[in-house]
């Protein structure tokens, strides 16, 4: 299974009943729009370096990467960190609303970075990300 594909339906179990109808070729799309890819394939490095360069943020991303809890982002560092007008795109084309597709994301992208960001993809990843947290 892809990455993206692993994201559209954590991002589905996360929002519920609001994606009812939603097929997750439909969140793929959406997803491909908002964060970052590489030859049409999410790149969790490019994601981790997305969060990890936003100030205040290198600690959070290093607890989704870490073995124990992570850390919550708020619907609002969200926003923040991938622009409130990207998001707003993205819940437009699945017709959600923005905050509620923030607090999905909230939800989402650490998880997603907790099980493939760490040694699940093997040294590559880990290494990008240690050139962030010096």
């Amino acid at each position: 299974m892809s990455l993206l594909s692993t994201a559209a339906e954590i991002f589905q179990n996360k929002m519920g009943s609001q994606t009812n109808g939603l097929d997750t070729g439909s969140i793929i799309s959406a997803l491909q729009g908002l964060l970052p890819t590489n030859g049409g394939e999410l790149d969790i490095a490019g994601l981790i370096a997305t969060f990890s360069q936003q100030g205040g943020l290198q600690d959070m991303v290093k607890s989704w990467m870490g073995s124990g809890g992570n850390d919550n982002i708020s619907a609002d560092q969200i926003l923040k960190v991938l622009g409130d007008a990207n998001v707003g795109e993205f819940a437009s084309k699945l017709g959600l609303g923005k905050e509620s597709a923030a607090s999905g994301l909230s939800d989402m992208i650490p998880q997603l970075v907790d099980q493939f960001g760490g040694g699940n993809l093997g040294d590559s990843v880990m290494n990008v990300a240690k050139g962030f947290f010096k």
